[in-house]
C-alpha cells in the first residue's frame, strides 16, 4: 500500500460481511500499526468516505475516518476496484458480545448526532432516498409458486423449500403487512435525515478499551429516523431484542417522536429483503458452496423466538415509554 505511505509486512483476509462485491483484509505495517483494508468493485464509493470524514469532523468520535493517500486522496483506484484504508479497531462486534449499559447510551447519543447532521445538498443529491419500493416484495411473491409446488434442487434448496412451505402463511403475512404499510406511508411527508441504513450489531465494534464505533457506511440513505431506529430491539441475528437494551439506547438518544407504523414497516421490509435475497440465492442458483448451509441457517433463525419475525409482529402492539 505504497499509495498510502504504508509498508505492509503481512496481509490477512477477513471473512466479514455479505457483500459479494467487496473483500476486506487486516494489514500489519512495518511500524507495528494495523489497518483495515477494503477492496470494493467500482469507482462510485467516494460518498461513504466523505460521509465518514464529515461525521468524524463534526465531533462524532464513534465514526472512524479513512486514511488518506500520500497525495491526500481518501481512496486509491485499481483497475475496476476502489481501495479504502482505515485504522484497524482491535475488538469484537455487537453480534459477539453484549453492550454494557454505558455503551448502549453511547450508541444512542451517537445516532442522535448522526440524525441531527445537516448534510450538504450536493452530498444529499448523491444519496438514495427512501421510496417504499415494492422491489423486494415482488421478488418474494415471485417465489410463491415454487414454494407451494413440487420441490427440486440440492440438499440446501430442498431444506429451505420445506421450511418456507411450513412457514408460508407467516411469510405472506410479512409481505402483505409491508405492502399495506408502504401504501399508507407513501402519503406522508416526514422529515428525511441521514441514516446509516444497516445499524445492526455486526456494524457496531467495541475495542479492547470498551470504546464503541459505528462502521460500514457503504449504503447511506436519506430517510425518516425510523429507518435506523428500527434496528434497536428488532432482534437481527437474534440479539438486540431485550426491552432494557432499548430503554438504555433511548436514554442516550433522548426523547423522540417515533411513528410506530414506520418502525413496523422498516422491520417487515428488512425481513422481506432477506427472504428475497436468500430465496433467490438458494432456490434459483446452485452457487455458494458451503455458504449455502450458512444462508439456510440465517434464514431459519429469523423465525426463532425473539427473532426478527416475532419482533416485527410485536412492533405495533408495544407501548414505548421513550416516545414523547
Amino acid at each position: 500500500m505504497t499509495e498510502f505511505g504504508i509498508k505492509v509486512v503481512a496481509l490477512s483476509f477477513l471473512p466479514l460481511g455479505a457483500d459479494i462485491n467487496a473483500s476486506v483484509y487486516k494489514a500489519q505495517a512495518h511500524d507495528q500499526s494495523s489497518y483495515f483494508v477494503k477492496l470494493k468493485r467500482g469507482h462510485h464509493h467516494e460518498l461513504s468516505i466523505a460521509l465518514a470524514r464529515l461525521l468524524h469532523a463534526a465531533g462524532i468520535s464513534q465514526i472512524i475516518p479513512p486514511v488518506n493517500t500520500i497525495q491526500g486522496q481518501p481512496a486509491h483506484f485499481i483497475d475496476d476496484f476502489t481501495l479504502f484504508v482505515y485504522p484497524f479497531v482491535e475488538g469484537t462486534d455487537g453480534f459477539s458480545r453484549n453492550l454494557t449499559d454505558e455503551q448502549w447510551r453511547m450508541l444512542g447519543k451517537a445516532m442522535r448526532q448522526v440524525h441531527a447532521m445537516e448534510i450538504p445538498f450536493a452530498m444529499q443529491n448523491q444519496m438514495r432516498k427512501e421510496s417504499y419500493s415494492p422491489k423486494w416484495r415482488e421478488a418474494v411473491r415471485s417465489l410463491y409458486t415454487q414454494i407451494e409446488g413440487e420441490h427440486h434442487g440440492d440438499e440446501m434448496a430442498l431444506k429451505l423449500l420445506t421450511f418456507m412451505k411450513k412457514n408460508i402463511t407467516v411469510i405472506r403475512q410479512v409481505v402483505d403487512r409491508a405492502e399495506m404499510l408502504s401504501q399508507k406511508l407513501q402519503k406522508q411527508s416526514p422529515k428525511f435525515v441521514l441514516c446509516h441504513s444497516d445499524i445492526h450489531g455486526g456494524n457496531v465494534l467495541i475495542d479492547n478499551k470498551d470504546s464503541l464505533y459505528i462502521v460500514d457506511w457503504d449504503e447511506p440513505i436519506m430517510a425518516p429516523i425510523e429507518r435506523d431506529l428500527m434496528f434497536i430491539g428488532a432482534g437481527v441475528a437474534n440479539v438486540w431484542n431485550k426491552p432494557h437494551e432499548v430503554e438504555l439506547f433511548y436514554q442516550g438518544y433522548g426523547k423522540v417522536d417515533i411513528n410506530k407504523e414506520r418502525l413496523a414497516y422498516f422491520r417487515y421490509e428488512r425481513i422481506v429483503e432477506d427472504i428475497a435475497i436468500y430465496g433467490h440465492e438458494l432456490l434459483l442458483t446452485t452457487a455458494g458452496g458451503r455458504n449455502r448451509s450458512v444462508m439456510v441457517k440465517h434464514f431459519m433463525d429469523m423465525f426463532e423466538p425473539r427473532g426478527v419475525v416475532e419482533m416485527a409482529f410485536e412492533t405495533l402492539d408495544k407501548n414505548f415509554s421513550y416516545i414523547k
